[in-house]
């Protein structure tokens, strides 16, 4: 029973010490906003809307041409 009872209180320190440690509430991380921008400017591309591609390689190449496609429209705004 000794051996038992040391057992069980060294779990608890640990369970307690994670209690405390946890964030309570909504924490805001740092740069979030900018990959969740992004996440939105490649969600108006319809091709990107859904998984449709069979080869992870063309999927990378339709977000390749959304992403060229959203600096180009920059850049000619910028300019134009």
């Amino acid at each position: 029973m000794a051996g038992r009872g040391a057992a069980s209180s060294r779990p608890a320190a640990v369970a307690l010490r994670a209690l405390e440690e946890k964030p309570h509430g909504f924490l805001v991380l740092p740069r979030r906003w900018v990959v969740e921008r992004t996440f939105a400017w490649l969600g108006q591309a319809r091709r990107l809307a859904k998984d449709y591609e069979r080869l992870p390689e063309t999927g990378v190449a339709m977000i390749h041409w959304a992403m060229s496609r959203i600096m180009l429209r920059r850049l000619t705004s910028a300019t134009g």
